[in-house]
């Protein structure tokens, strides 16, 4: 049951990026591990791109997960298409410059970081700014356009192109649906992978519950989050996943899929996870949570219905 693709994400910060990369042992596990790195650009600087050349020396896959500055809403959605563009021909040149090389190009498709802190901290205040959003049907069709022409431009470019995904474009996909697209900005896209973020710490108690119903058919599994990410308001009250919840949730994902995430590689390394990862038994017994995901599905199930109404009336 071992995964046959084994990938961390790492978001850090240039300096302390290329401390996590000298820590002893780290680039030995993983070697070991056979696994690669999804490096978060958060700048395109040289101490960068020597952590990128010093991880491919070693072998190691890295793929580059791109990302705008935080005034520019950080990761892509309809609403920043240009500068999405506009980062990846500096990408370009920055990759030519510096002689680097690549597994393959992720694009992170969430909300706008700076409208997401908003609506956390106005709470259910923030909610009726939302109902105008529902007009954007004519925004999404034309961001959906330019970042397939963009996901073209990188496969031309010769790179596999990766999507980082929130579960429910799912169920809005299967609903030929675009009511919370509108609203949040994330652009169901194609990509030769698609990762489904199914990150249990967010949502304690029913964590593993969503990731049993979201697991089958997925063709790429993210789980987490062991530590570290961008500051969210509210959701920093999420611990980080302890190892217990980590054995449970990869020995649960890899029953559906060889290919894993697992966010971050700082917070592996930082609670001791990454070593301990090398004898990890994949085929210990695990408990399924099968009656709460049946009430996920319930509650997937009547979402959906929503959605398919939203498809009929929404033009």
């Amino acid at each position: 049951m071992k995964p046959r693709l084994l990938t961390f994400f790492c978001e850090l910060e240039a300096g302390p990026l290329r401390e996590l990369v000298a820590t002893p042992g780290v680039l030995e596990d993983l070697v070991a591990l056979r696994a690669g790195v999804s490096l978060g650009l958060l700048d395109l600087g040289p101490e960068r791109a020597e952590v990128v050349r010093r991880l491919t020396r070693e072998g190691i896959p890295v793929t580059a997960w791109l990302l705008l500055p935080e005034d520019q809403g950080y990761w892509f959605h309809a609403g920043n298409v240009a500068r999405a563009t506009a980062r990846y021909d500096a990408f370009r040149a920055w990759t030519a410059e510096h002689g680097l090389e690549w597994d393959g190009v992720g694009l992170d498709i969430e909300p706008d970081l700076r409208e997401l802190r908003r609506v956390l901290e106005g709470g259910w205040r923030r909610l009726p700014e939302l109902l105008p959003r529902l007009g954007r049907g004519e925004r999404v069709r034309e961001a959906r356009a330019a970042y397939t022409a963009l996901v073209e431009r990188i496969r031309a470019g010769g790179h596999r192109v990766d999507t980082y995904q929130f579960p429910f474009i799912v169920d809005e996909r299967q609903s030929r649906s675009t009511l919370l697209q509108r609203v949040s900005g994330v652009l169901d896209l194609p990509s030769d992978r698609e990762v489904l973020m199914l990150y249990t710490s967010f949502v304690r108690p029913h964590g593993a519950a969503m990731l049993w119903s979201y697991g089958p058919g997925a063709p790429s599994i993210a789980v987490g989050i062991t530590g570290g990410g961008v500051e969210l308001p509210g959701a920093h009250l999420s611990k980080p996943l302890d190892w217990a919840e980590l054995s449970r949730d990869l020995r649960l994902a890899v029953r559906w899929t060889h290919d894993l995430h697992v966010f971050s590689l700082e917070g592996c390394v930082r609670q001791g996870f990454l070593s301990r990862l090398r004898t990890f038994d994949w085929d210990a017994p695990v408990d399924p949570p099968a009656i709460p995901a049946r009430r996920v599905d319930v509650l997937r199930r009547a979402a959906r219905g929503v959605l398919r109404v939203s498809a009929r009336v929404l033009r």
